[in-house]
């Protein structure tokens, strides 16, 4: 079926909307919206309406709803402020209000029929998935009235997808095959086939004056569901820097969400056909929640991992750093679990030395064995690999603020807050962020940060360290002895003596000054809450 209005032709069929004789690129799904619209124009359509015809039924926020509506006014020519086509009845939904001839497809000139080898269109036989996450990023449309614009969401997309192939754990699909499906309108599942893929990201670029709105949004290609949506506005002051600002802020939001989906996938295999990756999900799962009990949880399904695959470099560099992570927490005893640290780690790197995870794993047991600069190496290793890797940006702002150099430390941790503002390694970002701050003598600055820590957590260890400390340094002792009575709730075995050997880390006469004030600074402000 073909609809004609004003000066746009849309044609249900071919999934085609032009302008004259102009083609307008419109995302899949504001398509499917616009074309919902124009056949029920005779009434008006609620929101449940919409979201049972074009969502399927799934939850689906007010932001996404407007935006998609938004962005159908704009492939035809209309704003918010007209509403000449599409109007919006406040509280009661929507009504696409142009005239509209319709017209049957047959009476268009039938598309010459190109042999098989030459046409572009043809469907190709569906590729088999690969072991890992796969991903292709869709080029960005340009909502923008100006075509100029196209070089800024081609970018866009351009560095998202360099920032995702440095993810060893995804499969990536190249730039040139995600690049044949600019300016088409192909269903999801489609491109998810013949590219081999099992999740896409698509998204807009819209801008208006010196400011643009950015959407994206992640999606299941075999189910076409919504796993993921945001919207970035900027200020168009720096092009670039904004270019770059939204690549990290979306790269770092979707990688925790392929995880959860990766996750959920394998819980619903039976457990005698799992595979190394499954259980490397599943270990990741538990891993993330971050307490004593999951840790070690995580780690029984790393080494299962292992054991049905002994070169698994993901699975041996996610164990190592699981038991760093347990020393730092007071988990595990140093003497047992570097060394275990060191052993995965180093069978992780001899197997594929451009993971991120190994590196920072790396970093962590070096700091543990009082290798100082060959940990801040490692560190700055596994940022080169991968500069989007909250973790390592956290632990690495750690290292800094404890050698004495704070704002770098506290920069590096609130980089990692960015990154990530809903990651399960949020609150540990905060914590270190906190400590930062506090060794800096901002002592107030770092009471919020702990506490912002603890709100995400209410059992994190390192957010009442700080908590507790900052506190009796800024003189409120009531404060610092109640929070000091949270953290023995959490640890039991804190003691000025504990402290002075594992805080920032167990050391050795190996120490550097830096090290030795800072450790001085902190033992004297647990003396002043009462710890002993």
């Amino acid at each position: 079926m073909i609809f004609l209005f004003e000066d746009h032709v849309l044609d249900t069929n071919r999934r085609e909307l032009h302008r004259g004789s102009k083609p307008i690129a419109v995302e899949p799904q504001v398509f499917d919206l616009l074309i919902y619209l124009v056949q029920n124009r005779d009434r008006l359509v609620s929101k449940e309406d919409l979201v049972a015809a074009v969502w399927g039924g799934r939850i689906v926020s007010a932001s996404t709803l407007t935006s998609r509506i938004n962005a159908a006014r704009t492939a035809i020519g209309d704003t918010g402020a007209e509403q000449r086509l599409i109007r919006t009845i406040t509280r009661k939904g929507f009504r696409f209000v142009g005239d509209v001839r319709v017209q049957s497809s047959e009476a268009l000139p039938a598309p010459v029929d190109l042999p098989r080898h030459e046409s572009r269109d043809q469907p190709h036989a569906a590729l088999a998935l690969p072991d890992r996450p796969s991903i292709a990023v869709l080029p960005f449309v340009n909502m923008s009235d100006d075509p100029e614009q196209d070089y800024f969401s081609d970018g866009i997309s351009e560095d998202i997808i360099t920032a995702l192939s440095k993810l060893r754990w995804f499969f990536v699909i190249a730039r040139n095959s995600s690049f044949a499906y600019k300016d088409k309108s192909v269903p999801i599942k489609r491109i998810g086939e013949e590219l081999g893929v099992g999740y896409l990201l698509e998204g807009s670029v819209r801008k208006s004056g010196d400011r643009l709105r950015i959407t994206a949004q992640l999606n299941n290609a075999a189910t076409g569901s919504q796993l993921w949506a945001e919207r970035y506005d900027r200020g168009l002051s720096d092009v670039f820097a904004v270019q770059d600002d939204i690549t990290e802020a979306i790269v770092g939001a979707i990688e925790p969400q392929i995880f959860v989906a990766e996750n959920f996938r394998a819980r619903r295999k039976p457990p005698e056909s799992l595979d190394a990756w499954d259980l490397v999900m599943r270990g990741m799962s538990h891993f993330w929640r971050m307490t004593r009990e999951d840790n070690l949880a995580a780690q029984a399904l790393l080494e299962k991992a292992i054991a049905v695959d002994p070169n698994y470099a993901q699975a041996l560099a996610v164990l190592a750093v699981s038991h760093v992570f347990a020393t730092h927490m007071g988990w595990e005893d140093r003497a047992v679990s570097i060394p275990a640290a060191e052993r995965a780690v180093m069978a992780a790197i001899r197997v594929d030395g451009g993971d991120a995870w190994a590196h920072l794993a790396l970093a962590g047991v070096h700091v543990f064995s009082g290798r100082l600069e060959d940990g801040l190496a490692a560190f700055e290793r596994s940022l080169s690999l991968n500069p989007n890797f909250a973790p390592a940006q956290a632990y690495y702002g750690h290292m800094l603020a404890w050698l004495g150099r704070w704002e770098e430390g506290a920069a590096a941790a609130r980089r990692a807050l960015r990154l990530g503002p809903r990651d399960p390694f949020s609150a540990i970002c905060s914590g270190v962020a906190a400590g930062a701050e506090f060794l800096a003598g901002n002592y107030h600055e770092a009471m919020r940060l702990a506490r912002e820590a603890i709100r995400q957590r209410t059992d994190l260890i390192v957010g009442y360290r700080v908590l507790t400390a900052a506190a009796a340094m800024a003189g409120e002792i009531e404060l610092a002895k109640a929070s000091l009575q949270e953290l023995r709730r959490v640890q039991p075995d804190i003691s000025l003596g504990w402290i002075a050997v594992h805080v920032p880390v167990a050391q050795d006469d190996r120490d550097s000054e830096a090290f030795r004030r800072a450790r001085e600074h902190y033992l004297e402000a647990y003396r002043r809450a009462g710890l002993e």
